[in-house]
């Protein structure tokens, strides 16, 4: 008799346990959009951030593996320029170059929350505001005389703040490493331009152009998942 007791009690417990996990569903995903800066790091500037800053903004699309990962996916289009005149580097001759020009990013990147990221499963340790890495790879296409293409490398710190249920705001810095030296080159046979301008070709490392991002985002979660703390869908 007891045993059966037990078992009961057993299946009625489960029961209530999954109506309380059902009523605080986590989401699978977000979509959204973002906004902010972007600046461009080579030949024309070597070390100083946000100088000659333009508009970038973009789309947002997240997958939520559990509370700590989440495999994001993004398009970007934004604005860069440069301005040898400001970058304190001597070319040969004192040759002079400037360029300014579109670009457009598609990219994946894998991120890793500090915290149990939710406004809901207190017993997880969630919380409603954590920091973030995050790294992957991409692809960059710029417009020009002389059209861009090449593969990037996202490098990033970020921080996310659940403003209630199914809202979130966030908040991420980035580097972007491209593989060549000609995103700062938009014309095409021109005398002098900042594709090695001192005839020294670079390699996978070094003598590479960058750009950065500096972006706010919102986004909307969807697509229920019961019981997170399992990483079942």
């Amino acid at each position: 008799m007891r045993k059966e007791i037990f078992i009961l009690f057993y299946f009625i417990g489960f029961f209530f346990f999954s109506i309380i996990l059902k009523a605080q569903d986590d989401y699978k995903f977000e979509i959204g959009g973002m906004a902010g800066t972007s600046f461009y790091m080579g030949d024309a500037n070597k070390t100083k951030l946000y100088q000659n800053p333009g508009v970038s903004a973009g789309m947002i699309f997240r997958y939520n593996v559990d509370l700590r990962w989440s495999i994001k996916n993004n398009f970007v289009l934004g604005r860069v320029s440069g301005d040898t005149g400001n970058s304190g580097n001597k070319f040969p001759f004192d040759e002079q170059a400037s360029f300014s020009r579109m670009f457009y990013e598609l990219g994946s990147q894998i991120e890793f929350n500090f915290f149990n990221y939710s406004d809901k499963f207190g017993y997880l340790g969630a919380k409603r505001l954590s920091p973030y890495l995050f790294t992957g790879v991409g692809i960059t296409f710029a417009s020009g005389e002389k059209k861009f293409l090449d593969m990037n490398v996202p490098i990033g710190i970020g921080l996310k703040y659940k403003i209630k249920d199914r809202l979130n705001l966030g908040f991420e810095f980035s580097f972007r490493k491209l593989f060549s030296d000609s995103f700062d080159v938009t014309k095409r046979n021109a005398k002098f331009d900042l594709d090695s301008p001192y005839n020294i070709k670079g390699n996978f490392l070094k003598n590479n152009d960058w750009y950065s991002l500096t972006m706010i985002s919102v986004t909307w979660d969807f697509g229920a998942r019961v019981c997170p703390c399992l990483n079942l869908d």
